[in-house]
Order: C-alpha cells, then structure tokens, then sequence
C-alpha cells in the first residue's frame, strides 16, 4: 500500500468477499504491489449480509466510495450472489433518493487471481471521487447499526478514524 497525496481524506470501503476479493487484497501485498492507503479492505463472507441502511451509514460516516469485491457465480453460499445483487439495487434507489452519486457504490466480480482488476478498481473509485468530489454529509444522526462500529467488530484491515 502506498500513501497517495491525491486523495484528500478520502476513504474508500471494500467489502471483499473471503472467495474472492480478499484473496487478491492478500496476493497484491505479498507480490509488494502498490495501491492507495485510502483503501479500507473488509474481509467477509458474502456481502449479502449487509443491509441497505449499512451502505448509507457507511458513506454519512465517512466513505466516499465503496466497493463491493465479490466472486460472483463461484460464491460457495448458495442465493448469495443473487441476494448481494438485490441489496445493492435497493441501496442505489435509496442513494438517488438521498441525493447521492449511484457510481460511488459498486458490485464487481474479482476471481481469486484478478490482482490486477482488484488494483484498477481502487484507481477507478479513487478517480471517480476525484472526478465528484467527497459526499456530502448532513447533520441528521444516521439510523440502524453504525457503519463504523460493524467494520470495527468485524475488523478490517486498517484503522479507521
């Protein structure tokens, strides 16, 4: 990981399934790859856990961008991909809803070797919030669990705050 002046505070989220988008989080930094510190890797099961409401807290918390890195077909629970597909469908009508950018959530199917779309995917987000500029937050306390505290006991990769 390396520290990249261009992004500002900025904080992208990744849920990256354990069958597919952490395991090209883990191959990028034992092959010593590079990719920006605003980076926070979650390691799940299956992104199909996460309610809508959680996306939302997640960006009135503090991200400006999340990706959902996930083995799509090859998921090993059965309706995952079909359910993770669904929540995010609903979390994009409730993005447009609250005013906030649908490009700055994405679904993408990472096989375990995809090291390089993993790395492409951090670059494109990180231009894209470059491109629209930080999420706008508003004063009203979110509802439902906090983002933040559901990434902290579940622990992701590096500290948030």
């Amino acid at each position: 990981m390396t520290e990249n002046n261009n992004t500002n505070g900025r904080k992208i989220l990744i849920l990256a399934t354990l069958s597919g988008g952490y395991r090209c989080a883990d191959g990028a930094g034992q092959s010593h790859l590079e990719y920006s510190s605003n980076a926070y890797i979650l390691p799940v099961r299956t992104a199909a856990i996460f309610p809508p409401q959680f996306y939302l807290n997640a960006f009135r918390q503090g991200f400006d961008g999340i990706i959902i890195m996930y083995s799509g077909a090859d998921c090993p629970y059965k309706g995952a991909p079909e359910r993770t597909a669904e929540i995010v469908n609903k979390t994009y009508n409730l993005m447009k809803e609250s005013g906030l950018d649908t490009r700055r959530l994405r679904l993408v199917a990472i096989c375990t070797v995809c090291v390089r779309p993993f790395l492409n995917e951090i670059q494109n987000m990180n231009a894209l919030i470059r491109e629209i500029g930080p999420v706008t937050r508003g004063d009203s306390p979110s509802h439902g669990e906090s983002a933040q505290a559901m990434i902290q006991e579940r622990g992701a990769s590096h500290a948030i705050g």
